[in-house]
């Protein structure tokens, strides 16, 4: 059976390439809203974090109807951190759309998620987004994306893949750069012909693959997947395995089962060969799990999801102020709560410590801890976190680090600065190549290399350079490599900080804290240009006699101090610094926060 009413395809890019915007003029054009409907932009993503940042986190799933046919569209994350997402979906769809910025042209992430939906087979549309830009490369970016198919050993067939040209903004598609669109008719009329219909056994054994967990207190989980063969119907006794044999296969039964229509899901009765639905009802289901026909069982392989190369301990808080503006806050609150998060993110792994206070957390890269971390804040939760550390991998006996491959687009000016920042990071040049007045630079760096570089890169480059990176492979240990170069400014005392004290404290560093902000003894309140830490007295008041009127310290100017960011502090603390990270508050700290205990234990590992 070839279900010509049906096509489900997955939009992968690289990050703000435009998929999302993409879509959100797909669904507008395929008629899912209403002509007086008021519609806000990049209707996809919707989490808060999502629209603040104007980057998709988690992939999501709509639909349109064009000419009679439905077709299911997959939004993907376009950042490296969050390729466990795409992974995953490209097992739910039949093909794939790739979109390539007109000026930037195939970037690191574009690699990546394409390889792996060559090595599915997928079919490729290619689509030129953004070329109403004033420096689109229109006659170059077709041979970089062939350059890009050859280099990854496309098929013949994906090699002759059709290339569009659109602008995700104005709504428009053309088959020819030197044709205005109109609209995105060329589109829907490429995917229909190009893209294969879903086919298989109508009548066969039911057998369905789950790639994706959505995840609520009032349903439980619900799986979402691609029927491959059969018809799933509510109420039916499934199957329940997966196809490395990590558990015992159990009998279940589906409760409900939905469809996705446009932004909303519809409750269904059955669904058929092609058809991507969401079950409810199976209580232990996760990804990668088939759902099989109870006389029938034969589970799909699932693609292996890549694995983890950062890690960081999540701990419960303990400092002076442990307790006061968080909700969650002890070690059994934080282990349901991570242990909760596995459910939904295949590529996060959470194991127990030798303390039962914290749990090691490992993850694709910073980004996607930073943003666990964020949503628990958001959520209420306090704990404290260490600096992101890389996983190593004994490979033949050697151990190996992971790399990535990092592209720097900066402008020429810049180019010696972050050529020698490269080589102090043990990063590699493997290309560099003009365009216009910037240069683009291609590296394999190790991972730890990155880590705390984006500040120093944005000032580098006079806030002109755009850098990206994705895994690449792991290769032998390369040596040590400085962390950070300045020290820390460590308060001296609890309290609340003052203007005199502050003002004593700004002439030893930069700090990041202003008058009025409660500190504790071992709490770190600005950076010092020196490589060693400082000890300060931000509390410190002046003392008033006979000849010293109070008023004389309305003279005193603070430097106006640097707010860090979640990212910014994770970039910033040391090992043997921590971050508190409250729903109110991120604080960094040193792990001894008694100031002499601390010089001791470093004078002890002096000596040793």
């Amino acid at each position: 059976m070839v279900r010509n009413d049906l096509r489900n395809i997955a939009i992968i890019a690289h990050v703000d390439h435009g998929k999302t915007t993409l879509v959100d003029e797909m669904l507008k054009q395929g008629g899912a809203f209403r002509e007086n409907q008021v519609v806000e932009d990049r209707v996809m993503d919707s989490g808060d974090i999502e629209r603040e940042r104007g980057i998709t986190i988690l992939a999501k799933n709509t639909s349109v109807t064009y000419n009679g046919v439905k077709i299911n569209i997959i939004d993907t994350p376009g950042h490296a951190d969050f390729g466990g997402e795409v992974e995953r979906v490209l097992k739910m769809v039949d093909g794939v759309l790739l979109l390539v910025d007109a000026a930037e042209g195939p970037m690191p992430q574009t690699r990546f998620v394409l390889s792996k939906a060559l090595e599915l087979g997928h079919r490729v549309i290619v689509a030129v987004n953004k070329i109403d830009r004033p420096d689109a490369r229109l006659d170059e970016i077709g041979d970089e994306i062939l350059e890009l198919l050859l280099d990854l050993d496309a098929s013949d067939e994906q090699l002759e893949s059709p290339v569009l040209f659109c602008s995700g903004r104005a709504g428009t598609c053309s088959l020819s750069q030197y044709e205005e669109g109109v609209d995105l008719k060329p589109l829907f009329d490429t995917i229909l012909d190009y893209i294969p219909a879903p086919s298989g056994d109508e009548t066969g054994p039911m057998q369905m693959l789950i790639s994706s967990i959505d995840y609520n207190d009032y349903v439980g989980r619900t799986g979402i997947g691609r029927v491959e063969r059969g018809t799933v119907r509510v109420g039916q006794q499934v199957m329940v395995g997966d196809y490395h044999e990590t558990k015992k296969p159990y009998v279940s039964k589906i409760v409900t089962l939905s469809s996705i229509e446009g932004l909303g899901r519809v409750n269904t009765e059955e669904a058929t060969v092609g058809d991507i639905v969401l079950i409810s009802g199976i209580e232990n289901i996760t990804i990668g799990d088939t759902l099989c026909a109870v006389d029938n069982y034969e589970p799909l392989p699932f693609v292996k999801i890549s694995e983890p190369t950062v890690e960081m301990t999540f701990s419960v808080n303990d400092s002076p102020f442990a307790g006061r503006e968080g909700k969650f806050v002890t070690s059994r609150q934080l282990r349901d709560r991570l242990f909760k998060e596995i459910l939904r993110d295949v590529s996060l792994r959470v194991s127990e410590t030798d303390s039962t206070d914290s749990f090691r957390v490992c993850g694709r890269g910073e980004m996607h801890l930073s943003i666990l971390i964020e949503n628990m804040r958001r959520e209420g939760y306090e704990m404290g976190v260490s600096t992101p550390r890389v996983l190593m991998r004994e490979i033949d006996g050697v151990s190996c680090e992971p790399m990535e491959r990092l592209v720097v687009d900066v402008p020429e000016e810049s180019m010696g600065v972050v050529m020698e920042k490269m080589g102090t990071r043990k990063g590699e040049l493997q290309s560099m190549h003009p365009q216009g007045s910037r240069m683009r630079l291609e590296f394999i760096i190790p991972a730890r290399g990155l880590f705390g570089y984006k500040s120093e890169f944005l000032t580098d480059t006079k806030g002109e350079g755009v850098m990206s990176s994705v895994f690449d492979s792991y290769q032998p240990y390369k040596g040590d490599i400085p962390r950070r170069s300045t020290g820390s400014l460590i308060s001296f005392e609890a309290g609340e900080a003052v203007t005199y004290g502050l003002f004593n404290a700004q002439e030893r560093g930069t700090l990041f804290i202003g008058a009025g902000t409660p500190v504790y003894e071992g709490m770190i309140v600005g950076a010092s240009p020196k490589s060693e830490d400082l000890v300060v007295n931000v509390c410190k008041k002046k003392h008033l006699t006979n000849t010293r009127a109070s008023g004389s310290d309305d003279a005193l100017r603070l430097i106006p101090p640097r707010k860090l960011s979640l990212e910014d502090s994770l970039e910033f603390i040391a090992d043997d610094e921590l971050l508190e990270v409250t729903p109110k508050s991120i604080r960094l700290r040193k792990r001894i926060l008694d100031n002499s205990l601390r010089a001791k234990t470093k004078a002890k590992e002096k000596l040793q």
